[in-house]
């Protein structure tokens, strides 16, 4: 693990407008992320974690402070930077996992890298790595399958294998296991620290189980909108 930042909050907050009401959801979060560790954010439904979340992966804005991915102000940067940084340095697992019906399961898992330039000329690569991503969270003998012929877990490590595909720097999974038992949970989440570990990419997990939470370096508590350790 290194010593250097990769991901890092200034005094950020986020509020919505709902008519003339003000929801504040955060309030004046700092946070610095070092490259290689993996960390967990609890916190109740509703605590303002997938907001958090969205603002490190440039999803969203934040109403105020600052979100920088290796230095850059995600907030002052142009959209096409955003959308670039995101597809070429940030990862994201999702509770749904997203997987595109009518493509089959290597399709999916292509899909990040088939948007980059020059693709169609290395699709041959990029199809090899794919299928090298689904045998490593054991999915080798299902590349042909579509989504809904997968159980939920196996889609989940779909979504995983597709996360990686671009080999981010920073991956971003929000409550992964949210829509799994608890076996099929812990099945998946071997796989995700298994191939974070090995790969060395940094790992922020939002989640509300107290179990998962503890399988990270590092656990953080989302409370009334102010982080605490």
């Amino acid at each position: 693990m290194s010593d250097q930042a990769i991901i890092e909050t200034r005094e950020v907050s986020k509020n919505y407008e709902l008519g003339s009401a003000k929801i504040i959801v955060l309030r004046g979060i700092t946070l610095s992320v070092n490259a290689g560790e993996t960390v967990s954010i609890m916190g109740a439904s509703g605590s303002g974690k997938s907001t958090l979340l969205h603002l490190l992966g440039g999803l969203d804005k934040p109403t105020g402070g600052d979100v920088l991915f290796e230095g850059v102000n995600l907030r002052s940067v142009s959209n096409a930077k955003r959308t670039e940084l995101r597809a070429t340095a940030i990862g994201f697992v999702f509770q749904s996992y997203h997987l595109l019906n009518e493509l089959d399961i290597v399709e999916n898992i292509m899909l990040p890298a088939m948007s980059r330039p020059t693709a169609l000329l290395r699709r041959e690569q990029i199809r090899k790595r794919a299928l090298d991503l689904l045998g490593r969270v054991g999915l080798g003998d299902r590349a042909k399958h579509r989504p809904l012929e997968l159980s939920g877990g196996e889609q989940q490590r779909a979504a995983i294998a597709r996360a990686l595909m671009n080999e981010p720097r920073l991956l971003l999974a929000d409550e992964p296991t949210g829509n799994l038992d608890s076996k099929t949970g812990d099945q998946v989440l071997e796989y995700l620290f298994a191939l974070t570990r090995e790969r060395g990419h940094t790992l922020v997990m939002v989640t509300h189980n107290e179990a998962v939470a503890q399988l990270c370096s590092r656990r953080l508590v989302l409370r009334d909108g102010v982080l605490q350790s």
